[in-house]
């Protein structure tokens, strides 16, 4: 039993247990002491959840139940930390993992994620190598990638990849042909590829990227990807000339493009583009905007809090979408410093953010896990956990201190990281699948693919000589046991076992259709009986060549359970036995439209062979929602 309180303090204790309200974290937004201190323990629990840096596991990687682009959020994330504090505990870490996903042409494009990896996925790595690059992160040994060029990398291979054969231009979602949504265009892929060309352009001074920014900008506005209000939907098909546009909006689509235009407003102020510079000023405020109407919940901007709009007020965020609330503070932070008329205005939506969010981290064993929703919960823990709660929650709190931390540099402002703008060259991953898969082809690889070569043909002819040999044997020694009966070549002597024993000679001389009957009775397609002990040669006469036997096997027959699947069939055709094919072309096409778990949340699941319904629109949310 608790005794009574003695003094203020002890009561206002007494009364939060009573209430079973009590937080893991004492945080101050103002106060940088308390803001490192929260983040990490927050960065620490993170961690917690990656285990690539750990014997027997692969660095890079996130357990399973992950795809393999967020792992690269989460190493932007670590970047991000060290960058902010100062805490130098799991660069040794984030440098391993990044450098170890590489692939064998320093782009980001592992072979071991031919099957999930997007133009999207991509560049959310190289994201995470621009960012180490402007905030001068620790650079890898002379011989190994550097930060710059890799980013450099993505580039140049997702503009090799820019598809004017439909919608007139844009990135496809997906790189490989073989993915489900190779057919589809979405601004995820669209705003990475933004986003890195103007953060290239800024940093390097070059043009051509920010050329690629304004094309990439361009399009999206064309084809209706962003609207007048500057939201930003989801994607379109190219089956349909990206006019199908999907109406999701998630806020890491509008955050990508907030930074990257922020980065095109600072690029042309340097460039002495004054035109330019205003207009981009324009598009920051837009998306700003849209920003803070779509995805941040409250009256005004003293109370408003982030949400994830298009799933979390309906509890259906798959795994991917509890993450994009980590980027979207990420960016808005960052923004800042390139655009810093809206510093004001974004520091109090993430501080408002920060301290809600924080509020919230009760779940988990040790009893400061942290959950996905911020907004209107009155700080009780959601019940989930996971990669992407704790990624958000970290960088809404690490984003209060973008005042004191340093501006990201370029390389005539002390920028130390290595470029190469040819790096990745022009192979999009798709024009030279043998070479991306296995590295440039040598002489050795020649020599040997030939000395290969030759010894399997060799063992195929020594097989084939003694095939033959062996026939020809074969013949030579039964030639006595078959004996012409005379001219007609309908009638021949052959020798058969039979029950009395072997060694018997049969003589058989009858008509076509005895013969035939004798053969066999055929009982359906794919089955045959025999009618006598053993079943005799038929005549060149009558089928054009000596048949053989066909093996008898029972008919198969559509099952009970799949009976009832739907057939392309004619009514006659579909009453008839067929043999039954699980996952057929037909029955694919006539599946339902939705899997029997639940509709997809994001067009993301299409990679995992889902088809999405058209959107709904709640009424308690100013928003399109999935449900």
């Amino acid at each position: 039993m608790l005794s009574p309180p003695t003094n203020c303090a002890t009561a206002v204790a007494w009364l939060l247990i009573a209430s079973g309200l009590s937080y893991a974290y004492e945080f101050d937004a103002e106060s940088t002491d308390s803001v490192k201190a929260v983040a990490k323990q927050l960065a620490a629990d993170l961690v917690s959840m990656y285990h690539g840096n750990q014997p027997g596991q692969t660095p890079g990687l996130l357990p399973q139940s992950y795809y393999w682009w967020e792992a690269g959020a989460l190493m932007g994330a670590l970047i991000d930390y060290w960058y902010y504090t100062g805490d130098t505990t799991y660069n040794d870490v984030t440098q391993q993992g990044m450098l170890h996903q590489v692939g064998p042409y320093n782009d980001f494009m592992p072979p071991n994620q031919t099957l999930t990896e997007g133009n999207d996925d991509q560049g959310f790595w190289g994201m995470a190598a621009m960012s180490a690059a402007e905030y001068n992160f620790q650079n890898p040994k002379d011989r190994q990638p550097q930060w710059l060029a890799l980013a450099q990398a993505v580039f140049n291979t997702q503009a090799a990849r820019w598809d004017t054969q439909y919608c007139n231009g844009g990135l496809r979602w997906q790189i490989f042909t073989w993915n489900n949504g190779f057919n589809y265009k979405n601004s995820i892929s669209q705003a990475c590829f933004f986003n890195l060309a103007a953060r290239l352009a800024l940093y390097t001074g070059n043009g051509t990227y920010a050329d690629w920014a304004v094309r990439t900008w361009d399009w999206m506005v064309g084809v209706n990807f962003i609207d007048k209000s500057y939201r930003v939907y989801d994607g379109a098909t190219v089956e349909h000339n990206c006019t199908d546009i999907t109406p999701y909006e998630f806020s890491y689509n509008v955050g990508a493009f907030l930074l990257g235009a922020a980065a095109m407003a600072e690029y042309s102020l340097k460039a002495e583009k004054t035109d330019d510079a205003a207009q981009w000023h324009e598009r920051v405020d837009g998306l700003l905007s849209s920003t803070e109407l779509i995805f941040f919940f409250g009256n005004d901007v003293n109370d408003k809090v982030m949400i994830e709009i298009a799933c979390e007020s309906v509890n259906l965020c798959d795994v991917d979408q509890q993450s994009f609330k980590a980027y979207l503070s990420r960016w808005m932070a960052a923004t800042t410093k390139w655009a810093p008329w809206t510093s004001d205005r974004i520091k109090k939506l993430l501080r408002n953010s920060a301290q809600a969010a924080v509020k919230q981290c009760t779940g988990g064993d040790n009893g400061r896990m942290c959950g996905l929703k911020w907004a209107n919960n009155s700080g009780q823990w959601d019940g989930t956990t996971g990669v992407g709660q704790q990624m958000a929650v970290m960088e809404v709190v690490l984003a209060n201190m973008i005042e004191v931390a340093k501006q990201p540099v370029t390389n005539s402002t002390g920028g130390t990281s290595a470029g190469n703008p040819g790096a990745g060259g022009s192979d999009n991953g798709r024009v030279d699948p043998v070479r991306w898969h296995h590295g440039p082809i040598n002489n050795g690889d020649r020599a040997g693919a030939a000395f290969v070569t030759f010894a399997i043909l060799a063992v195929l002819l020594a097989a084939l000589i003694f095939m033959l040999s062996d026939e020809i044997e074969t013949v030579d020694q039964t030639s006595d046991l078959v004996q012409p009966m005379g001219p007609s070549k309908s009638a021949i002597t052959i020798f058969r076992p039979t029950i009395e024993g072997v060694g018997a000679r049969a003589n058989w001389n009858a008509t076509t259709r005895e013969r035939r009957k004798y053969i066999v009775n055929h009982q359906g397609f794919g089955s045959a009986t025999t009618t006598g002990e053993s079943t005799p040669m038929c005549d060149a006469d009558d089928f054009g060549s000596p048949p053989r036997q066909v093996p008898k096997r029972n008919l198969v027959t559509t099952s009970s359970s799949a009976s009832s699947l739907p057939l392309a069939e004619s009514d006659g055709q579909r009453n008839a036995p067929r043999l039954y094919l699980p996952y057929s072309y037909e029955d694919l096409l006539s599946a339902p439209t939705h899997h029997t778990q639940g509709r997809p949340r994001d067009p993301r699941h299409q990679r995992r062979g889902f088809i999405w319904d058209p959107p709904t629109i709640h009424p308690s949310i100013n928003a399109y929602s999935p449900y």
